[in-house]
């Protein structure tokens, strides 16, 4: 008989039945799935949908044998690792200020003359999308005084300007007028646009270097990701809302998000509902990687031929981009898009981005969606950041002792190792220049 949780959790310690007796306590968001429905003819979408194929075919295996992903040994993280505010600032520059970050989805500037102002290790950041749709990047800064053209947030403007003195720059930064220049002097246009920033857009996502000199190759950052990346159509999806959260010390935060161990117990009424615990195939691309854990609905599946399994019902892949983002339910019709940023050694913020395959144009259409967003929104805030809030508290009286991740957890031994790499690699990099 197959088991459809791991056999810890088939009775608890007091005779009682597993977290998935009890009743859910809000009902979860309705999922549709995207994946089979798709016809589109394009290569990457064709080897998505062959690869989906696979992946279902890697978590019935586990569903049968009541296994999941595991890797050969053990990892030990010190905890004074979450703690050192040097080491932090060491990881932030080896990381997020060397590598292209994942900064907002292409959606977000659905249009010409869209932006997305975003404010990342205390650098304001700007990203448009110009006339003729082209994206680019640069200090959200006014060359004049330095005051910030734009807030956080989402908008439509042809021109950039000024809320301290009325200077303006088009979407691609060039200064294109002074208030009262008579009076003030000329100013010459071509050394007075914005600092750039290097952007470009790949699989429907908008990445950005905080470093201006810097060179990135987005193909070979993204590796062989990248045809499933694009093959989940990101950019041809409609950007519904964003929410956003704060949150502990960034690695503390994104350990949550790599590993399915924690769905029974710290989500028994809500994931758990829907997706089975500690049960799931993992992969991984250079940096980034995938957890894709087991769908209740793999139960019924299992009983089907390979070629009448809806790939969208049975597994729920959440694709993780290095350093910080996850993208969930992208074979589903609704997509959550998670982007974790630092801030300080002790917190992050969170954005919760929500994308639909359509957009939602009647009040049903727009009350599936709310509902979609705040359950989404409601489950990290109250069991996944509460939890993890408890874990920074600890931190420093577990100061000296480390955390021990599982064979299981392999998304968490591959995230740390990837920072130590980084580390490393930026260690060199000083002692070489000396």
């Amino acid at each position: 008989m197959v088991q459809t949780s791991s056999p810890e959790l088939r009775e608890t310690a007091d005779g009682r039945g597993s977290p998935a007796s009890a009743p859910p306590a809000a009902p979860t968001p309705e999922y549709s799935s995207w994946i089979s429905q798709d016809r589109s003819t394009d290569p990457a979408s064709e080897t998505m949908r062959r690869e989906a194929a696979e992946l279902v075919e890697r978590v019935m295996a586990h569903y049968r044998d009541n296994t999941t992903h595991e890797v050969e040994g053990q990892w030990t993280e010190p905890v004074s690792n979450y703690l050192d505010a040097g080491r932090w600032r060491r990881e932030t520059d080896a990381v997020h200020r060397s590598v292209p970050l994942p900064l907002a989805m292409s959606s977000e500037l659905p249009g010409p003359n869209t932006y997305k102002a975003i404010d990342v290790l205390g650098i304001p950041v700007l990203i448009t999308r110009d006339r003729q749709g082209t994206v680019h990047a640069m200090i959200n800064a006014c060359r004049h005084r330095g005051a910030k053209l734009l807030e956080p947030g989402c908008g439509v403007s042809k021109r950039l300007t000024c809320p301290y003195h009325s200077w303006s720059y088009d979407l691609a930064g060039q200064l294109r007028g002074v208030y009262a220049e008579k009076t003030f002097g000329e100013v010459p246009r071509e050394g007075r646009s914005l600092v750039g920033l290097p952007a470009g857009e790949r699989a429907g996502i908008v990445f950005v270097s905080l470093d201006p000199a810097a060179e990135p190759d987005l193909d070979a950052w993204l590796g062989d990701l990248q045809p499933l990346l694009e093959g989940m159509r990101l950019a041809e999806c409609h950007h519904y809302s964003t929410s956003e959260l704060t949150s502990p010390n960034w690695k503390v935060t994104l350990d949550g998000y790599l590993e399915t161990y924690h769905f029974a117990s710290l989500h028994p009424k809500t994931v758990f509902e829907t997706n089975l615990s500690n049960m799931m195939a993992h992969d991984t691309w250079g940096p980034h990687q995938r957890i894709a854990p087991a769908l209740r609905p793999i139960a019924r599946a299992a009983e089907l031929p390979p070629e009448q399994r809806d790939p969208g019902d049975c597994v729920g892949p959440i694709y993780w981009l290095f350093p910080g983002l996850a993208i969930a339910g992208g074979w589903r019709q609704k997509i959550a898009v998670s982007l974790v940023l630092p801030r300080t050694a002790t917190e992050s913020v969170t954005q919760q981005i929500i994308l639909l395959r359509e957009p939602a144009v009647t009040d049903e259409e727009r009350q599936a969606a709310d509902r979609f967003g705040e359950w989404f929104h409601e489950v990290v805030r109250d069991e996944d950041y509460a939890t993890t809030y408890g874990v920074q508290q600890g931190l420093k009286a577990l100061d000296g002792t480390d955390f021990v991740f599982g064979r299981n957890e392999p998304g968490l031994q591959h995230f740390h190792r990837t920072i130590h790499a980084h580390l490393e690699q930026g260690a060199t990099g000083a002692r070489a220049a000396r």
